[in-house]
């Protein structure tokens, strides 16, 4: 009996090799690369068996009648703004996250919200039982949802169940790690069975114009585990972030066909599940301590929702030959290069000084619009001056010490008014965007921030 053919695939990264490694060159993972058959069927190789012949297809122009895809609603806000204004037909969704950070909870109370609505709705779970499913819709108080639920992790049982009804409007499938199809030979949870099972789904959905949400898990580095190409097959890939220290969860969508990318949804972990926050800055900013010297409120943007979030920086006499440099929140390469244009084109020293940063409330920020605040932080915290509890920052700092302008500053400048604030410091490109409300100083280097901050320290220091 001939020997079927096989590959070695890496766990990791999905890279196929030849033959076996104890490291994978693609991704530098050790003992990571298994031998799987490549066998036909769902995400195997190419046939042996002889092709037919293809059809021809049509091609048109970029002119023609386009509509706007058709969107169910979920008539849950937060939710609605990451997607794009509501779950599109027929599309495909990854939900990735930590374990224990809401997942399941965010998913159970859409679907219960949906089949309240009306749409049939199919939660399909492989990691829990029936039992514990019901357990956790009871204690967020939808136990009388019309939800169908069942506990299965066959491809093909699941294709099959769906298949003898009527096609769901939402089906949430929690995980896909856990799927398994027959016709690959592999282990269930490795790189073939996980992209064929997607696959198999994606098409199901597509087919039948049914909203498909997968639940990923994530590896050690935050991304979601399998391979990179079931992101590709999915049309919106979404993260739930969150820490356990705190209460509140940042649902951002990185990948999206039929919406704005970096998106974010706000919300708070309950006793009773997962509760929306409509004006997420003043959430930031509840317990801000506008008298200690070191914090800056930072004018951001998530997206296209304004945020406020408070900055707080610690610079403390170092002890050791080597300063500790701790950031929480944000880019630690663009701390490290912040301090370095402070250093260089400032002339203010932290290379005898520990620097820790921080971002309040356990927000993770991206934005380069935020060095300005940063060093508005770390200046302050030096100088042991409080700034104006008034006054929001805003401004990205290139090399040359030059605040560059930044997107949307009339919004940033509207939400700073809404919660009370009056002044800001931005780049002068900005200054057109200011209202007349605000008392806004535009700032072309960032050497004139450090000097305005030094005459605000001597006439403090004065009165």
């Amino acid at each position: 009996m001939a020997r079927r053919p096989s590959s070695y695939v890496c766990q990791s990264c999905g890279a196929v090799s030849a033959k076996w490694a104890g490291r994978c060159e693609s991704c530098g993972e050790w003992n990571s690369i298994v031998e799987e058959q490549t066998g036909g069927g769902i995400g195997g190789g190419p046939g042996r068996a002889a092709r037919s012949k293809g059809r021809v297809i049509p091609l048109v122009g970029l002119t023609g009648d386009a509509k706007e895809a058709a969107r169910i609603r979920t008539e849950v806000p937060e939710l609605d703004r990451v997607t794009g204004g509501g779950f599109v037909r027929g599309s495909a969704l990854l939900v990735g996250g930590d374990p224990g950070i809401g997942k399941s909870t965010l998913l159970i109370q859409a679907a219960a919200q949906l089949a309240s609505l009306g749409h049939k709705t199919v939660y399909i779970s492989g990691e829990e039982a029936v039992g514990q499913v019901r357990l956790r819709a009871e204690r967020l108080g939808l136990a009388e949802a019309p939800v169908s639920l069942a506990a299965e992790t066959s491809v093909e049982d699941i294709l099959a169940t769906l298949e003898s009804d009527t096609a769901p409007a939402l089906l949430i499938l929690d995980s896909v790690q856990t799927l398994w199809t027959d016709k690959v030979e592999s282990p269930p949870g490795t790189v073939t069975q996980v992209r064929a099972s997607a696959q198999a789904m994606v098409r199901y959905a597509k087919k039948n114009g049914t909203t498909m949400v997968l639940v990923g898990h994530v590896t050690k580095d935050g991304q979601i585990a399998g391979p990179r190409v079931v992101e590709h097959m999915v049309d919106a890939v979404l993260y739930f972030e969150g820490d356990g220290a705190h209460q509140y969860r940042i649902l951002r969508s990185v990948k999206n066909r039929f919406g704005a990318t970096d998106e974010i949804g706000v919300f708070e972990m309950t006793g009773k599940g997962l509760v929306e926050v409509p004006n997420p800055s003043a959430l930031f900013l509840g317990d801000r301590n506008s008298s200690a010297p070191g914090a800056a409120v930072f004018a951001g943007l998530e997206g296209s929702r304004p945020l406020l979030i408070e900055i707080q920086a610690l610079v403390a006499q170092s002890s050791l030959g080597t300063p500790r440099r701790a950031v929480i929140g944000w880019d630690s390469a663009r701390l490290s290069m912040i301090l370095a244009v402070l250093e260089a084109r400032c002339g203010v020293r932290f290379s005898q000084h520990d620097v820790y940063l921080n971002v309040a409330g356990g927000l993770k920020i991206n934005e380069p619009g935020a060095d300005l605040a940063v060093a508005a932080a770390l200046i302050s915290s030096l100088s042991g001056l409080a700034l104006p509890a008034n006054c929001v920052y805003f401004g990205e700092v290139s090399l040359s010490g030059a605040i560059r302008p930044v997107a949307q500053a009339q919004s940033r400048l509207k939400e700073a008014e809404k919660l009370g604030f009056d002044q800001a410091y931005c780049p002068e490109g900005n200054l057109k965007d200011s209202t007349s409300s605000f008392r806004t100083t535009g700032l072309a280097e960032l050497g004139d921030f450090v000097a305005k901050l030094s005459v605000e320290a001597g006439t403090s220091g004065e009165s």
